[in-house]
């Protein structure tokens, strides 16, 4: 007798506006096909396939200024019968979940669950990752506005150079927890 393992078809869908949410796309990306799975990642802004052909999909997005990508938003909503029919997980990127204050952490997850039931989608998971500080892509304004936040959290304010907050562990235990989840569903 012969068995065969499935393999499952995941689409990761993202938007990104300083390029480490694509950073943490395709690291997912690598987990899973490490995993002997197929992925397609793919730039919200890019319009992205339908879902329907995939058996899980995973969607991140940034909070800058309180709010995620409106592409992000678009794809959510013009896909959202089939994401909410769909295996699926939000990741959600934001360089306040670095921070130490509680309140800061709270507020991310507030802003993160007042998007999710606005646009109405009900992922199976949903995970908080701390993003980047990349100083060097910043224009002067809002180099010296991250500068100072990060002075009041006791961060670096060498702008000379971009941090990176992400703990990588945390998501590849993330997206194995995940990939677990939707196999044994």
């Amino acid at each position: 007798m012969f068995y065969f393992e499935v393999k499952m078809k995941f689409l990761i869908v993202y938007g990104t506006t300083e390029g480490q949410t694509r950073k943490i796309a395709y690291y997912m990306a690598k987990v899973l096909q490490n995993s002997g799975h197929n992925v397609l990642v793919a730039e919200a802004i890019e319009e992205p396939p339908s879902p329907i052909e995939f058996d899980a999909v995973l969607i991140g997005a940034s909070i800058h200024i309180g709010a995620y990508q409106s592409a992000v938003t678009h794809y959510i909503k013009n896909y959202l019968n089939i994401l909410n029919t769909t295996p699926g997980a939000f990741f959600s990127v934001c360089l306040a979940i670095a921070s130490d204050i509680e309140d800061e952490h709270q507020e991310v997850a507030r802003i993160t669950k007042t998007y999710l039931d606005k646009v109405g989608w009900r992922p199976n998971s949903v995970i908080q990752i701390a993003g980047a500080l990349k100083y060097t892509q910043y224009n002067f304004f809002k180099r010296l506005l991250m500068k100072m936040i990060a002075k009041k959290e006791g961060r670096t304010t060498d702008t000379a150079q971009d941090y990176e907050y992400t703990d990588w562990e945390a998501v590849k235990t993330f997206v194995l927890e995940f990939e677990k989840e939707v196999s044994n569903a």
